[in-house]
């Protein structure tokens, strides 16, 4: 995970996902934390999908926390009174790697994921929620790119191999007539 320090960005620790609205109003998976609001107050994902359930954010609000249970508070008005606004919830599936990658950092249901099924962060078997974090990429690129180049390495060998075995039978062949 990575520090942002940003009060909408949070990353889940653990298993769990975000479930997120579509334009045409069908329902999406993520764990993309970097998130903002909208026009209208309410959070959203950086590809500007809602959260669901929707969390509105009021207008004269100048500070957000995030519980590791996904509370939403805000601290608004010159009396700086918290105010708790909504939850942001995470769901889970039986098998997650079952799920359909639609792009935008967005997941599909479909019959091998299994049904979602929801619950508070922290609890339910679904992870927590860090706010001012986002979750980093799990590829090292630098590591990758070493394995590539050695596969490949590995492979013109190996072909190399099997020609100079084909050039031994055919002399082999050769010799015998």
């Amino acid at each position: 995970m990575e520090n942002t320090g940003r009060n909408l960005d949070v990353a889940i620790e653990g298993d769990g996902f975000f479930q997120v609205t579509t334009s045409d109003g069908s329902a999406r998976y993520t764990r993309d934390g970097a998130l903002r609001t909208d026009a209208d107050g309410s959070i959203v994902t950086s590809g500007g999908y809602t959260l669901e359930p929707s969390v509105t954010i009021p207008p004269d609000a100048h500070a957000i926390s995030i519980g590791r249970d996904g509370t939403v508070t805000v601290f608004s008005g010159s009396d700086n009174i918290p105010s708790v606004v909504g939850q942001i919830m995470l769901v889970r599936f039986s098998n997650p790697s079952g799920l359909s990658a639609e792009g935008d950092n967005m997941l599909a249901e479909t019959p091998a994921s299994g049904s979602p099924t929801t619950g508070t962060p922290g609890e339910e078997g679904v992870g927590s929620i860090q706010q001012g974090f986002l979750e980093r990429s799990n590829v090292q690129m630098v590591t990758e790119l070493v394995s590539l180049i050695t596969a490949q390495r590995a492979y013109e060998i190996n072909s190399r191999v099997i020609k100079v075995g084909d050039e031994m039978l055919i002399t082999a062949n050769q010799l015998i007539r």
